[in-house]
């Protein structure tokens, strides 16, 4: 979060005697702004206090802890998603595709990420009260180029594995015991598995008739049985992945997730 300067105006002597006046502000945190704090004749003048504090009036939202931080999280990364294939569609590269099904294709996982997004944004408003609720995120996809094939199912590939990884490890944080947490783990193990379609569908894109769609860079051996299991993931390294990716703009922390 961008603090707000603090305006300190410098006392000078004005009765001519040469003594320094001094401003004491002990222990001042303000974020406010062009707060003007103005000098005194009297020596040991200090500052009142501000009649209707606000510290921070801009405080960066936590996604919370238990079942709602897991939900605010899986928010976010939904609408991560849904705004990137929304630029999809937006973009040139999109517009202008002469193969329907690959066009089709990104449509649909647009269509499925929104639906997925306003999910999530439904149960957690019906379930704690709206301060509690991420809110709608700003992104910048400045680094994408959406008029480039491969910049497009690329960043896709990279979101989807994401996505995948991101669900299956926050599968077994979600607290069954709780209200709704049956349901929450239902409904997350529906959605990573149309996730995962969306990633071997992209990678089929990217490379007809190989076995891409399911490679070995994104999955893992479970018990010495093989490699043939999706990586599960948890929050802490998806969010530090993704915030890496400098897509979302707006700042919230994850300081209270189970882990």
């Amino acid at each position: 979060m961008k603090k707000r300067k603090v305006k300190v105006q410098a006392c000078t002597a004005q009765n001519g005697n040469g003594r320094r006046k001094f401003l004491r502000m002990s222990g001042l945190a303000i974020a406010g702004s062009g707060l003007l704090i103005g000098c005194s004749d009297d020596d040991d003048f200090i500052a009142p206090p501000d009649p209707d504090p606000d510290p921070d009036p801009d405080p960066v939202f936590d996604l919370g802890s238990g079942n709602l931080g897991i939900l605010n999280y899986a928010y976010a990364l939904e609408q991560l998603e849904a705004a990137f294939y929304q630029k999809v569609l937006d973009g040139s590269y999109w517009m202008g595709l002469d193969n329907g099904e690959e066009k089709q294709i990104l449509e649909d996982v647009r269509n499925h990420e929104v639906i997925h997004r306003e999910f999530f944004k439904t149960a957690i408003n019906a379930a704690v009260p709206a301060e509690q609720v991420l809110p709608d995120l700003e992104f910048d996809f400045s680094s994408v180029d959406f008029t480039n094939r491969s910049s497009v199912l690329n960043t896709a590939k990279m979101l989807e594995d994401t996505g995948v990884q991101a669900y299956n490890g926050a599968g077994k944080l979600i607290d069954t015991s709780q209200t709704n947490g049956a349901v929450y783990l239902l409904t997350a193990g529906k959605i990573v598995s149309v996730e995962a379609r969306h990633a071997s569908a992209i990678r089929d894109l990217l490379n007809p008739g190989s076995s891409d769609f399911a490679g070995d860079d994104v999955l893992t051996d479970l018990g010495g049985s093989g490699v043939a299991y999706d990586k599960a993931t948890p929050p802490a390294y998806i969010l530090a992945a993704v915030g890496n990716l400098n897509f979302i703009t707006t700042e919230f922390t994850a300081n209270n997730l189970p882990s």
